[in-house]
């Protein structure tokens, strides 16, 4: 029997991935996105267009147009990408601290929680967080708004996991890898089918065993 799974950030790169994907498995997929690319319409998907994962009222109009479906698994894939070292640090940084914050750290919170309705037991939810978020996995240093954002993310996803476990559903803190997308500037050590493949396979082992776990899509468990 099919699932139902939502996708954030599905126009491109990971997420658009995810989409075909899931609908190659037979899952009838959801996606939204703020403005649908061609790849993405010619996924011959549902898609629901005019979605920002840091306003909480276009998510209130998101769960009003659901309303009330039940969603199987919530995979929060929507994120924005940037640099800011040290030297780039300055009064006009703020910012772009603040926008990295809204999307990649606010985002998934505020989304999980506006579809709360839609989830029930047995549901899931995937946060495409990064390792760069990892306090401990951090030997190159810089980064400063993307890796902080990331952190604040794997704290909500941790958070959840706790406070969504009566509810009987499973979260998962979930690193792609390096993949090559516009995002990356298509550098990277793998392609989005690759990446895309093993988040696919880290949420179907997701359960209220391991919920709250970080981990790369290879399967390998991620420090904080």
């Amino acid at each position: 029997m099919s699932q139902t799974v939502l996708v954030t950030g599905s126009n491109r790169g990971i997420g658009l991935e995810l989409c075909r994907q899931l609908k190659q498995r037979g899952e009838h997929v959801i996606a939204t996105c703020r403005q649908a690319s061609d790849a993405l319409k010619a996924l011959d998907i549902e898609i629901i267009e005019n979605v920002e994962v840091s306003d909480p009222a276009s998510l209130a109009t998101l769960a009003g147009t659901l309303n009330g479906r039940r969603i199987d698994w919530l995979i929060n894939n929507a994120g924005i990408a940037g640099g800011l070292g040290l030297s780039d640090i300055d009064v006009n940084a703020i910012e772009s601290f603040k926008r990295m914050y809204e999307v990649n750290s606010l985002g998934p919170l505020l989304t999980t929680q506006s579809l709360l309705n839609n989830l029930g037991d047995g549901s899931k939810v995937g946060i495409i967080t990064s390792r760069m978020g990892s306090v401990a996995d951090n030997d190159s240093g810089g980064s400063y708004a993307y890796r902080m954002s990331k952190s604040a993310v794997n704290a909500a996803g941790k958070s959840l996991s706790i406070d969504l476990k009566p509810q009987g559903i499973a979260v998962g803190i979930l690193h792609p890898g390096y993949v090559r997308t516009d995002m990356t500037g298509h550098n990277g050590l793998m392609d989005t089918d690759e990446s895309a493949s093993g988040l696919l396979a880290r949420m179907d082992e997701l359960n209220l065993e391991n919920t709250g776990s970080f981990w790369h899509s290879n399967g390998d468990a991620l420090p904080w």
